[in-house]
């Protein structure tokens, strides 16, 4: 708990004769925790950047230092927000998501130093409003009840590209001069803000049947007509602006979240078929669907499509890597492999860390909706709990979506590999959101301390501690 600025621990009393808690002040262990996994991924990132360098240049950066410098002061400077605004949170988030952006710049910088100036700017950004998001979001309630006016902003961002984007292509960006924004990356986490509070409302209605059908009581469908109206416009103006990979996400988002909310499988099965026939008929009247599909199924360049080879050129770099890769710094075919710094950035990643590296990769997201998952489970309250849900889906189905389709698992999408990729609009959005994370898991964290110590707060409604 927080007492003015100075963070206190619990420490149970020795005593035999009382059993009232002791209040010591000091450090929480969580935090030194990440003190040390930030130190750590830190050194990693500098290391892979010095074994870059050497492999492109054959010797080590003149910079090296003001390069550790910032990597560290960055890292610092959110741990101690950390330390400040969300003490007991989880300990494994912040670091995690560090490393994977240390991982992207390296990448980044590797291939296009310039994008790496970019890239490091939009990062330190990325942590301000990281700090910025923590000092607003004091009580994650405070988003529940703005939710109509969230749901707001987050229909004008996604209608947004439609106005000032080229009609040809996907219209995902809206431009401004020099400057270039992706608005349906912060639409995705007001969606699930909204989505979240919407279903926390609704649970009972959603999961109890109520209405008679002859002999028979079902689920009332009316309170599913407002959040279906809602999804079905953001989908349609996703549609319009030729962004598969977006509206892939939002709707697993919206069948994920419904489905946590209720525990039913009908609503799994209602989800599957309704991809199913969505799926056909966007690859029937959608070009951009078609593109893909037909993409997937043969990745060699044809006449009309000579671009569809980029697919074929980023797994020829794969395979070349091997297990263990061609190298940091040694592969040098970079034009094999179209947009390798954004949408192809997990290519390049297997192609010179090799099948190692890109597990490393694939291995720290799996840790990351983990932690997300977990920090759910222990949240205090039905919407924090489907927020974190929402905001945990959206980081792993996203991570999940772009690197199937490098592999072609999966028809390729486009999008970014968060934290990873280049782009400045991805990057602020995730900070955003690992933000949320991290309030949902001190609240949580908080309360179950409090369950644990017998001590609540004004207003508390008790929670039953989780395992």
């Amino acid at each position: 708990m927080l007492v003015g600025t100075t963070t206190i621990r619990l420490v149970p009393s020795r005593s035999r004769h009382t059993r009232i808690p002791r209040y010591v002040v000091g450090p929480k262990p969580k935090r030194r925790t990440e003190l040390g996994l930030l130190f750590f991924g830190s050194l990693l990132t500098v290391g892979l950047y010095v074994i870059a360098a050497l492999g492109a240049k054959s010797k080590i950066p003149p910079h090296i230092g003001p390069f550790l410098g910032v990597v560290l002061g960055l890292s610092l400077a959110a741990h101690m927000a950390n330390r400040w605004l969300v003490p007991q949170a989880n300990a494994v988030v912040l670091p995690l998501a560090a490393l994977l952006n240390g991982i992207g710049y390296v990448v980044i910088a590797r291939w296009y130093p310039g994008q790496a100036k970019g890239q490091a700017a939009w990062a330190g950004l990325g942590v301000l409003l990281y700090v910025l998001t923590l000092l607003a979001v004091r009580f994650s309630r405070d988003l529940e009840r703005y939710r109509y006016l969230l749901l707001l902003v987050g229909g004008a961002l996604l209608v947004s590209p439609l106005l000032f984007s080229p009609i040809h292509g996907a219209r995902l960006w809206v431009h401004y001069g020099s400057l270039s924004f992706q608005p349906i990356e912060f639409a995705k986490i007001l969606l699930c803000i909204f989505f979240a509070s919407y279903f926390a409302t609704n649970k009972e209605l959603l999961s109890i049947p109520t209405a008679r059908l002859g002999n028979r009581l079902v689920l009332d469908p009316r309170p599913l007509i407002p959040i279906l109206v809602a999804w079905g416009a953001a989908m349609a103006i996703i549609g319009l602006e030729n962004d598969i990979g977006f509206a892939a996400l939002l709707f697993t988002l919206f069948i994920g979240l419904l489905w946590v909310t209720t525990g039913r499988v009908g609503y799994l099965v209602f989800g599957a078929a309704l991809f199913a026939v969505g799926a056909v008929v966007a690859a029937h009247y959608f070009g951009q669907v078609h593109l893909r599909v037909e993409q997937w199924l043969n990745p060699w360049p044809t006449p009309s499509n000579p671009l569809v080879g980029q697919l074929a050129a980023s797994q020829y770099a794969m395979g070349s890597g091997g297990l263990s890769g061609t190298g940091l710094g040694l592969y040098n075919s970079p034009y094999l492999i179209p947009e390798i710094s954004s949408d192809l950035i997990f290519a390049a990643i297997a192609t010179e860390m090799g099948m190692i590296g890109a597990a490393a990769v694939t291995f720290a997201f799996t840790l990351l909706v983990g932690a997300g998952l977990r920090i759910a489970q222990t949240a205090r309250s039905d919407f924090s709990r489907l927020c974190a849900t929402g905001l945990t889906i959206i980081l792993g189905f996203q991570a999940f979506f772009i690197m199937a389709g490098v592999v072609r698992l999966l028809p390729f999408t486009g999008i970014t590999l968060p934290f990873v990729a280049y782009g400045g609009s991805s990057l602020l959005a995730n900070y955003v959101l690992i933000a949320l994370l991290m309030r949902i898991s001190d609240e949580g964290a908080q309360t179950i301390a409090e369950a644990q110590s017998g001590v609540s707060q004004p207003g508390d409604r008790p929670m039953v501690p989780v395992d």
